[in-house]
């Protein structure tokens, strides 16, 4: 079993089709799921699964949390999105990765997310930090 960090690839061609729309407040709903290292996930991984998610309860709900996106956007020749940090409060997790996934869209999978290794929170936050919503560094661009 591995996680490996990936913008999938039906992603990529659902891109091309228009099934996602990453307009803040009128565009689709998408969420962020964690698992654990028993998960599978990398560049082939098509839609969320509940398979090897990390355990309902202790902080976390099976499917995640929901993520607040910021419109998309361009400087020079880099079209980027990005989302709002998320935190699951008083949490007891463990988590190896995670995946982003369309919640509107039959649960389509966007990028997948490796922490290189185990993290935890004991009752306390866990926190996905994304990097800075520019054309360098947002977790999704075109360039």
């Amino acid at each position: 079993m591995a996680i490996t960090q990936a913008m999938c690839t039906s992603f990529k061609v659902e891109l091309l089709t228009g099934t996602h729309d990453f307009t803040n407040s009128t565009g689709d709903a998408f969420k962020i799921a964690l698992y654990t290292s028993s998960a599978t996930l990398g560049a082939t991984t098509t839609a969320y699964s509940a398979s090897n998610e990390v355990a309902n309860g202790n902080g976390y709900t099976t499917g995640g949390e929901a993520l607040t996106n910021v419109t998309p956007t361009s400087s020079s020749t880099t079209a980027y999105t990005d989302f709002a940090d998320v935190t699951w409060s008083s949490a007891t997790i463990t988590a190896n990765g995670a995946l982003i996934y369309n919640d509107d869209k039959s649960d389509k999978a966007v990028a997948v997310l490796a922490f290189g290794g185990d993290k935890t929170s004991t009752n306390g936050d866990f926190t996905i930090q994304f990097p800075t919503a520019d054309a360098s560094n947002a977790i999704i661009r075109i360039a």
